[in-house]
């Protein structure tokens, strides 16, 4: 080769290693401003919480120390967390796949409320060995929550009802079923009931999740199971032409549709998936044992809602989900020891919103800095 074919070549990759080396730094920038503003409006949150726990005659001191104890800290506390990060990640998954395709699905609450009561009703009611009960529950679970999904898909491509609107009217119409349930015995309420409240059948020890210890921590196996939905998810996402289709149809639907992508398809069965997931995490959460041995009324705890966060706050990327879900579960569980400080049950939720909104702030700021350099992209 010639010393001028070679200056040429040379000068032909200048350009793009340039071009890598910009973007990498701009990355960089990009990454250590949202580090940035994490970091100070968590510091501003933390601060207010201080002001306001010290302002109702409580220790902001016992206060955050009673948080870190609850999640990390005290004997067995990090597993608790981690098992209650589950659900949060399983509803988080189908939440991002959805959200991929261009549909926004938010009935995640009432999807997870009635997979919890399938997996009650079908490990109270039916007779198995126990792992083939597990399982027979938790699919059933699945399939609840993906029909009730289903439905807002049928009304979203058939009659064009916003599926924002169906899935969200749709929790209230799953809160109303599951009530009617634990009315009747051969639903949801307790053959053998001796106490005046409406509460479902205790699960038997073969229909729990079998767990893990770990440092004098346990761990349900709902954990691997979440890990293993997560990283399906990432790889089909993407890796796959499927994952690519449904990117393309969250895109643009006009553009998807011209290169041979069935909105319909895609799109209803990410609505779909959605619920499926939803519909597990509700499954998983009861049968982890941290809600009670026993189906509720209350036992979604707002499970769904603050796994549909966890989705919005990963900004759609399932490895940063798992971050998020951790964070979102040391929140719920920290919160639980507040109560032995001596700060009022009321302050202390207060104290988990303030916390939980410092981390909804920096992807609304970088959201707005984008928008103002004109480059339309969203956090």
């Amino acid at each position: 080769m010639s010393a001028v074919s070679v200056d040429a070549a040379a000068g032909a990759r200048k350009p793009s290693a340039v071009g890598n080396a910009s973007g990498r730094n701009a990355r960089m920038a990009r990454t250590g401003w949202m580090v940035g503003a994490y970091a100070g409006c968590i510091a501003v949150s933390l601060s207010l919480c201080a002001l306001l726990v010290s302002t109702t005659g409580g220790s902001a001191a016992k206060v955050f120390s009673a948080l870190l104890d609850g999640s990390l800290r005290s004997p067995g506390a990090w597993g608790l967390t981690i098992t209650t990060a589950t659900p949060l990640l399983v509803v988080a998954m189908g939440t991002i796949v959805a959200a991929k395709a261009g549909i926004t699905n938010i009935g995640q609450e009432g999807q997870l409320l009635l997979g919890a009561a399938a997996t009650a009703y079908v490990a109270t009611r039916v007779d198995l060995p126990g792992p083939l009960l597990l399982t027979l529950s938790l699919l059933a679970a699945c399939v609840v929550g993906g029909l009730w999904a289903a439905l807002a898909a049928v009304m979203r491509f058939t009659r064009q009802v916003p599926e924002v609107i169906s899935t969200l009217l749709l929790v209230y119409i799953a809160s109303q079923i599951t009530t009617f349930g634990l009315t009747k015995k051969w639903l949801l309420l307790a053959r053998v009931n001796k106490t005046r409240t409406n509460n479902g059948e205790p699960l038997p020890a073969s229909g729990h999740l079998p767990v893990i210890h770990v440092f004098g921590n346990t761990i349900t196996w709902g954990v691997v199971i979440a890990l293993a939905i997560t990283a399906i998810v990432g790889f089909t996402l993407s890796r796959t032409t499927i994952g690519f289709r449904l990117r393309m149809l969250g895109l643009n639907a006009r553009t998807a549709r011209r290169a041979g992508v069935s909105v319909v398809a895609f799109g209803g069965a990410a609505l779909v998936i959605s619920g499926i997931t939803a519909g597990l995490a509700g499954g998983l959460w009861l049968t982890g044992g941290i809600a009670g041995d026993r189906f509720t009324g209350a036992i979604s705890s707002n499970i769904g809602w603050q796994g549909l966060l966890v989705a919005l706050l990963a900004r759609e990327r399932a490895r940063l989900a798992i971050v998020m879900a951790f964070v979102f579960a040391a929140l719920r569980t920290g919160s639980g020891f507040l109560a032995a400080t001596g700060v009022d049950r009321r302050i202390a939720d207060v104290v988990q919103a303030m916390l939980v909104l410092s981390l909804l702030v920096p992807p609304a700021l970088e959201a707005l800095r984008d928008h103002r350099r004109g480059t339309g992209v969203a956090a």
